[in-house]
């Protein structure tokens, strides 16, 4: 997810790391907090992979600055990575959304579609927090009234993905 939003960001133009930083983390930095930790060892794996460049121009006042570039082939993996992305970041919240801040950088409305169509049929598949052997338990069938308002919050929050994914799909078809 890391490196995706790496890819994404750079996508728009060259960034410092600083100004990469704030980006990653106020796309997803409530949820999964980026720390240099994590981000600068990524940047560093996509710069050896021959994904991202590094060059250095002079600070405003005196300390050289390192500035990203996305290279060609860091463009076509970002590209790969949105057309087909993997089932984990397809069923994951944080993964997807990830992904849907970047999908619009897919040319072709038909990838960007399959994309999406991907998310609804996984939203439709019954699913639930808590189980009966292998049938998902719906919050009328639960006693305790924080585990039905965690069912309830996904189940309001899942109808919402799931009105909009159908919105955008029929956009499409009419077009």
């Amino acid at each position: 997810m890391l490196e995706l939003q790496i890819l994404g960001f750079l996508a728009d133009g060259p960034l410092h790391g600083y100004e990469l930083r704030r980006l990653v983390a106020q796309l997803s930095g409530y949820t999964r907090p980026v720390s240099d930790g994590s981000l600068y060892p990524a940047i560093k794996r996509l710069v050896k992979r021959g994904l991202l460049e590094r060059t250095v121009e002079p600070g405003a006042v005196a300390a050289q600055r390192n500035v990203l570039h996305l290279t060609d082939a860091g463009r076509e993996e970002l590209l790969n990575r949105l057309r087909e992305p993997a089932e984990h970041e397809i069923t994951d919240n944080s993964r997807f959304f990830a992904i849907l801040a970047f999908l619009s950088l897919l040319p072709d409305e038909r990838q960007r579609r399959a994309v999406l169509r991907r998310r609804l049929e996984f939203l439709e598949q019954p699913a639930s927090f808590f189980y009966d052997g292998d049938r998902p338990l719906r919050s009328d069938e639960l006693t305790d009234r924080y585990r039905q308002g965690m069912l309830r919050i996904a189940r309001a929050t899942s109808s919402a993905e799931r009105a909009w994914l159908c919105e955008v799909l029929d956009d499409g078809e009419q077009a």
